[in-house]
């Protein structure tokens, strides 16, 4: 069984030869790294354990061409520039990437703004997206024997690419303020989506596509289950539709974040494939499978709190997950990237322990 059919069998609750596999991402967090080679870490000493084969294609949705990077202030600790999405932002010059930048300004202000923005950088070309062999590297990335997810990461969803666009602040109040613009945005995007979709789908089967939206916080979402009901289940419902009626069978979403209230808004626009369901956000896998049933299908949710404790606390946090992972319909995996507080020893005991658990 390769990783292709056991992610659709356990998808599916069928009978899978051992449980899925993932091998957690360091994400934005190079310290992490700097800290595993200070206790012995090497390039490629974790290609001993046999995880699954994801090829989770996220960057074909990206605005197109890019904006040309612009420093526009450097005092020698942090940077003011525009980044590839438009974005005017403050962040520090050494490790970016370790903490939050300052948004100061978002590339779109006005309708006008955002209408340009859509006619010279959310196209659906796809010659200028991946290049003129573009079918044949479809058909490449199809032939390897992973898992083919496609995700409109960070532009598609009609939240989380609107709030690239204004900014939180100013896409919370045009919910009031300028509701038919907003509907204007989510119409565009999922225009978008379907337009890109649709070529792909032409050529190559995929096995799951994925909406990102971010839309929550530690507490609760960043707009309620009523207005996302409202303005966004349309929008899902299209989109969802459009691409089940080619085939695409699981359709997920990524949202970081308490989004509890929004998961029966998600499974009725036909989502079936949620994550990273945050732990310290008071995401519980375990109780989400008995609130919502077989019907919503996770990855994640093990904590990361536990791998930076090690030893036994890894043990019981992966005893924790250890019935939805018998049960199917769920692959284990840390809630969100690894930070530089897991050290070395503890994030192999953590594989270790997975793997004697999924019999790899």
């Amino acid at each position: 069984m390769d990783s292709r059919e056991r992610f659709h069998a356990v998808m599916n609750y069928q009978p899978v030869d051992h449980p899925i596999f993932r091998m957690p991402g360091y994400g934005g967090f190079e310290e992490t790294l700097v800290r595993w080679r200070g206790e012995g870490y090497k390039d490629g000493d974790l290609a001993q354990y046999k995880t699954d084969q994801w090829n989770w294609i996220a960057w074909l949705f990206f605005p197109n061409p890019p904006f040309e990077r612009q420093v526009i202030e450097d005092d020698g600790r942090h940077i003011l520039y525009v980044n590839h999405e438009g974005i005017l932002m403050r962040e520090l010059k050494v490790n970016p990437r370790g903490s939050m930048p300052q948004f100061v300004r978002f590339p779109v202000q006005t309708r006008d703004d955002f209408r340009r923005f859509v006619k010279e950088r959310l196209q659906p070309d796809m010659t200028r997206r991946i290049g003129p062999d573009w079918v044949d590297k479809l058909k490449a990335w199809r032939a390897q024997p992973a898992m083919l997810m496609l995700m409109s990461d960070r532009w598609g969803g009609f939240f989380g690419p609107l709030r690239n666009l204004l900014g939180v602040e100013e896409l919370c109040k045009m919910f009031y303020l300028d509701p038919g613009f907003v509907e204007e945005m989510m119409d565009t995007v999922a225009d978008f989506i379907i337009a890109m979709m649709d070529q792909i789908l032409d050529h190559i089967q995929v096995d799951a596509y994925a909406f990102w939206e971010d839309m929550a916080f530690r507490v609760g979402p960043l707009i309620g289950p009523d207005m996302v009901r409202t303005y966004m289940l349309p929008r899902y419902k299209r989109v969802v539709e459009h691409l089940r009626g080619r085939g695409v069978q699981w359709i997920g979403l990524d949202s970081d974040g308490q989004v509890d209230s929004l998961i029966p808004v998600w499974l009725d626009a036909g989502i079936n494939l949620l994550w990273p369901f945050e732990v310290a956000a008071g995401m519980d896998v375990v109780a989400c499978r008995k609130k919502y049933g077989r019907q919503l299908r996770m990855i994640g949710g093990v904590a990361k709190r536990p791998l930076v404790i090690g030893g036994k606390a890894i043990d019981e946090e992966i005893e924790r997950v250890r019935p939805l992972i018998e049960d199917g319909g769920y692959v284990a995996d840390l809630d969100h990237s690894v930070p530089p507080d897991i050290s070395y020893d503890n994030f192999r005991h953590y594989l270790d322990k997975m793997a004697k658990v999924l019999g790899v």
